[in-house]
């Protein structure tokens, strides 16, 4: 089976990107399902049900999200019924939403998507480790295929959480930091690991915002109010093949796609 996992989604450019992509990578690569990191996609911080909608019907099957996820308070009774929606796992008990779920491809897959957040340089939430071996604990018996988007800040949280799972899930994908990574390989056991998908948004911006605000902000050490940038966009993610029958990944290939 062939995956495609898109890096954070921001804004109306970032929209815009999967629209204009989607379809012709369906047709090129026949992918069996497309995931793709959708906490700043409305108005850079934030999922609406529009928007949510929007992306569901360009092709998005599965939505994951992150530190961003609650910023736009009334998605949340919408996360709390939209299955296709994953926010991070590692939030305490009760928190509305579901931090993981299994859904079947086309060809009748099953594959459990698992989000989970980072705690270095983030929110002090539940150890992702520790969550990571409870969901792995209950899905392995539904699906033999098990991705992983953990979204976090440092790269050295994102590598030990690729290690810890070797061998146990089929790819480890990191998210948030805007900045697609060049570390993309098969780690032992067939789990396919890359540290960071990238973005999906402005491409003449810092990671999705307007770069004179953030230039601003470095040279005066001043608060500013964040704008998204528009303009041209790009793409970022990942194919990945994997074998269904035993849940390891065979091959992970990086997507890079420009507006001109």
């Amino acid at each position: 089976m062939r995956l495609l996992m898109i890096g954070d989604i921001v804004g109306r450019s970032g929209r815009r990107a999967i629209k204009v992509n989607i379809s012709d990578l369906k047709r090129e690569f026949e992918l069996d399902l497309v995931i793709a990191n959708g906490e700043n996609a409305a108005g850079g911080k934030g999922i609406t049900r529009e928007v949510a909608q929007e992306l569901f019907s360009t092709g998005v099957d599965v939505l994951t999200m992150g530190n961003h996820v609650w910023n736009i308070k009334e998605a949340h009774e919408y996360i709390n019924r939209e299955t296709r929606i994953i926010r991070p796992a590692n939030y305490p008990p009760g928190t509305s939403g579901f931090g993981s779920n299994v859904f079947e491809t086309r060809r009748k897959v099953k594959i459990a998507v698992i989000n989970l957040a980072g705690r270095v340089f983030l929110d002090a939430l539940d150890c992702p480790f520790r969550k990571a071996d409870e969901i792995l604990a209950r899905t392995k018996e539904i699906a033999q295929v098990v991705v992983v988007d953990f979204h976090a800040e440092a790269t050295s949280e994102k590598v030990a959480m690729g290690w810890y799972l070797a061998g146990r899930v089929s790819a480890v994908v990191g998210t948030h930091t805007h900045v697609q990574t060049a570390d993309e390989r098969i780690l032992p056991g067939g789990t396919a690991y890359i540290t960071d998908l990238g973005m999906t948004g402005p491409l003449n911006s810092v990671i999705g915002v307007k770069k004179e605000i953030i230039i601003e902000k470095f040279r005066s050490q001043l608060p500013q109010r964040f704008e998204v940038a528009s303009g041209p966009f790009q793409f970022n993610g990942v194919i990945i093949d994997i074998d269904e029958y035993t849940g390891e990944a065979n091959s992970i290939q990086r997507v890079q796609n420009y507006e001109e």
